[in-house]
């Protein structure tokens, strides 16, 4: 099944993304599913530094999660997605009513039908060389 748009097109990575982005702000856990529905496989893989989720329901569960354990955080895009060859990145950062946070970035993948597979997660900037 390929995801389309209102305009009877595929969904773009940028439009995948950013449904995912949504769904980490969506208190009400029936819409954070319909948005994650359009934009993430039922077998996707979410994984980051403290957490793995796997398939579409157990990333809706997660978000509820960090939701009730970090009460009136967000989290936002920080850059546009930059995107080759079925694979993805973009910049977020999660912040609370004082400012800025956390800044993180996410690599993907993306299923023939468009939809994210797969998001590995980093917090923070890069670490020093050496």
């Amino acid at each position: 099944m390929v995801t389309i748009t209102a305009q009877g097109e595929p969904m773009e990575p940028t439009e995948a993304v950013t449904a995912y982005g949504a769904a980490w702000n969506e208190p009400d856990a029936g819409k954070r599913a319909a948005l994650l529905e359009g934009a993430w496989a039922a077998d996707g893989v979410y994984l980051d530094p403290t957490a793995r989720a796997e398939g579409r329901d157990a990333l809706v569960e997660h978000i509820g999660g960090f939701q009730a354990a970090m009460p009136g955080h967000t989290i936002d895009m920080a850059s546009g997605v930059d995107e080759h060859d079925g694979s993805f990145r973009f910049a977020w950062v999660m912040r609370n009513a004082d400012g800025d946070v956390l800044e993180g970035i996410d690599y993907g993948e993306l299923a023939a039908d468009g939809r994210i597979t797969r998001i590995v997660g980093f917090f923070g900037p890069f670490p020093e060389q050496g």
